[in-house]
This record gives structure tokens, C-alpha cells and sequence, in this order.
């Protein structure tokens, strides 16, 4: 499993502290994602199944190019991504491909757009963090998209701990790249740096929303059951640095 990466770059493009991050993961068809995998990475798999996860968290004192935007620094975030892996001399990079991300500040949405072309998107959003506060707390994040509140949920209990090497929460977290297709067909690549993550353990978990309407009717038969597993990680700082486009598999050149 790939250690936390060491930075080389000069400055990160976003950095905030990731908190409390609900992570609801369901086993997918592999041709549903085939066919979102950018160029120069193939889908990652953990004991031959292939992962979507929706994730929602916290930002909290996020500064872009290490300015603090007015009312933008702390703020939610929901998305539905799935894993990837990028073949390398000196072994893999795995890393996530986001389908869709909701953040309720459109400065947010803009840079996401035109940095990265990320699809993100604008949403009233809210949450709901029990942590501290409770036995057996819960941490919800919700949308409103057209008109219906939507929402992602875990209720948690025991301890913090560290998952192990080989479990399915350690593949989920540590994929340090982030891989985007752009809009002349090629990839972009960037590191998203922060340290191992601890989990609790989730004795319920729920997904309220309009999966065919949010994500496609691709997604609808599988994110409409109940996750194959479920989790929430404490997070930490994190570093989202400059992307380099992937002339081919190998091959970096830096973004033009």
C-alpha cells in the first residue's frame, strides 16, 4: 500500500484540514467506471472488486494559494468517486477519479472547474457532528438539489484506530493522486498529500438521495442498496498541489 507522499512541489493549490469524513462504499460493475477511467490509468480493485465511495467531510481553514478567501474557508463537501491506479517504473500510483463533487461556495466550484476540470458543482449544503458530543455519535452532510434535501449519514461508536495494511479502509483512504480527464483528452494528475487516517467504526449508515438524478442511472442499482462497507476517518491537513498533464502512460509534462 502507497506510504503518504512527500512533497516536492512549492506551494499546494488548496490546503485546509479534511474533519471527519462519512464514507459509504459500494462494489460497482467495472463497466459502469470503465468507461470514466481517464487515459494513462486503469481501475485499482481490492480482492478483485471494484469500489465507488460516496464521501463527506469538512473543510476547515482552506486557502487558495495560500490566501483565505472571505466566507470560503470552512465549508462541506460531498462526492462520489472511485479508484484508479497509474502504472510506474518505480511501482504504482493509485489514486481516485471524482464523478461528481457538491460544495456550497461557488468560488470553490470555479477553481475546481477551471484548474482541474473537475466536475463540481453548487449546492445549499449543511451538516450535523456529533462527535464529542455522544456515546454512539453521528455525522451527517446534506444537499438540496431541485427543491429535495438530500443527505449521506453514519452513526459511530468505540475508538479511534488505525485500520490495518490490508483492509478494505486502508485501500479506500490512501489514493494520493487525484486523475482527471480534460476536455482535449488527455489526463491530469495532482497529489493530494496528508498522513494516514484513523477510522471508528459504524454501526449504521444511510444515503438519502436521488442517485440517477445526482450521479447518472448508471450508478442507481448500485448506490440505491446498502454500502458494502461503511466508515469515518478523523482526517487531517491536507496539501492538493499543482497537476502535470500525462502525455502517455509514464510520461509527465508539465500543464500548459
Amino acid at each position: 500500500m502507497n506510504q503518504p507522499i512527500q512533497s516536492i512541489a512549492r506551494y499546494s493549490v488548496l490546503k485546509a484540514r479534511w474533519v471527519h469524513l462519512v464514507m459509504l462504499n459500494y462494489e460497482v460493475d467495472s463497466n459502469v467506471l470503465q468507461t470514466l477511467v481517464p487515459p494513462g490509468t486503469v481501475l485499482d480493485s481490492f480482492n478483485g472488486k471494484y469500489f465507488a465511495s460516496i464521501v463527506g467531510f469538512q473543510f476547515r481553514g482552506a486557502k487558495l494559494l495560500g490566501i483565505p478567501v472571505p466566507f470560503h474557508q470552512c465549508f462541506e463537501e460531498v462526492n462520489l468517486r472511485f479508484y484508479v491506479r497509474r502504472e510506474m517504473a518505480d511501482g504504482p500510483r493509485r489514486g481516485v477519479v471524482f464523478v461528481k463533487e457538491i460544495v456550497p461556495k461557488p468560488a470553490i466550484t470555479w477553481m475546481a472547474r477551471t484548474l482541474y476540470n473537475e466536475n463540481y458543482v453548487t449546492m445549499p449544503m449543511n451538516h450535523l457532528d456529533e462527535i464529542g458530543t455522544s456515546s454512539r455519535p453521528t455525522v451527517s452532510y446534506g444537499w438540496k438539489m431541485n427543491g429535495r434535501q438530500q443527505s449521506v449519514s453514519v452513526t459511530v461508536e468505540g475508538e479511534l484506530s488505525l485500520p490495518d495494511d490490508d483492509s478494505e479502509e486502508t485501500f479506500i483512504t490512501e489514493h494520493y493522486y487525484g486523475y482527471c480527464k480534460q476536455r482535449n483528452g488527455t489526463t491530469l494528475e495532482y497529489r493530494v498529500e496528508h498522513p494516514r487516517w484513523n477510522v471508528w467504526r459504524v454501526i449504521s449508515s444511510n444515503l438519502d438521495c436521488d442517485v440517477a438524478g445526482t450521479y447518472g442511472q448508471d450508478f442507481a442499482p448500485f448506490l440505491n442498496g446498502p454500502p458494502t462497507s461503511a466508515f469515518l476517518a478523523d482526517g487531517s491537513a491536507v496539501h492538493i498541489r499543482p497537476g502535470s498533464r500525462l502525455n502517455s502512460i509514464g510520461d509527465m509534462a508539465p500543464k500548459s
